[in-house]
């Protein structure tokens, strides 16, 4: 049995749609991953042969100034996880980021490439890693840039916006590759299947700027909306981005054989699953 953890975000509910009847799923109502006791007791009375955390603090520029917060959910958490499942020998996949990474490579990162994250969000994601690598059997997977039907994402975002303007301004220095989280949830099954452990990076293939996604995303909904650039350092957030953080997929397609479609190919998908009614 597979428990998702996390089970009522974006990809926890992609994967318990795909998982079916082969998984179960919890959120915060059912277990606080950032109470040891919670956790031991919860995995260790449920005993599933995998659990999948997609449990996540998420909010990059929050966590600048949550540290505590962020450590607790994204690092400490992941620790009382993996030793929960250490204890039962079970598999502990753990979702991670491309933040780990300062995106100063000019190339796709691999697996072996070495993390330098700019963040406190990225920092807290890498010491996530560095504790579910506690549990024997892991599988760490670094994604990128999600969206879905089941959480609020920059698609949607996007398409709110494009409703109520005929112009905006989005950064065009960042690159990476919007990922769409039934895509995800689709690469993490057969990495599972195939009894792949260690770290993967996986993420819907080809790459572009925000800034062009924003611009696919009118075109593919037929919205007519100037989309003008602007530079990182004008949008002066709290939290640094990397500015090019792609990720090689090569790895995931040779051990599994699971190739991830086309950034836009995966919008139109999404697309046509979207209620109408949703702004």
């Amino acid at each position: 049995m597979i428990l998702v953890v996390g089970a009522h975000g974006m990809l926890g509910t992609d994967l318990l749609a795909l998982l079916g009847d082969r998984a179960i799923g919890v959120d915060v109502a059912e277990i606080d991953i950032t109470s040891p006791e919670s956790v031991l007791n919860f995995v260790g009375t449920l005993k599933p042969k995998v659990v999948i955390n997609c449990a996540a603090y998420t909010d990059v520029d929050g966590c600048e100034g949550n540290i505590e917060t962020a450590m607790s959910v994204n690092g400490e958490g992941v620790g009382y996880l993996a030793m929960a499942c250490r204890d039962i020998g079970a598999l502990l996949v753990q979702i991670s980021t491309d933040y780990v990474f300062d995106g100063g490579k000019g190339s796709p990162y691999s697996e072996d490439d070495a993390p330098c994250p700019l963040s406190v969000y990225g920092e807290s994601k890498l010491a996530g890693e560095m504790n579910a690598s506690f549990c024997p059997e892991h599988l760490i997977i670094r994604a990128q840039w999600l969206y879905g039907l089941h959480g609020k994402n920059f698609v949607e975002t996007m398409l709110k916006l494009g409703t109520e303007k005929s112009e905006l301004t989005v950064v065009d220095d960042q690159i990476g590759s919007p990922t769409w989280t039934v895509d995800l949830a689709r690469a993490i099954i057969a990495l599972i299947d195939n009894g792949c452990r260690g770290t993967y990076h996986a993420a819907n293939a080809e790459y572009c700027s925000w800034n062009g996604f924003a611009k696919a995303i009118f075109e593919e909904a037929g919205l007519e909306v100037v989309v003008k650039p602007m530079t990182t350092t004008a949008l002066n957030r709290p939290a640094r981005r990397p500015h090019c953080s792609t990720l090689d997929c090569t790895k995931l397609a040779g051990d599994t054989g699971f190739i991830a479609q086309p950034w836009r190919s995966a919008l139109r998908d999404y697309l046509k699953l979207r209620p109408v009614h949703t702004p």
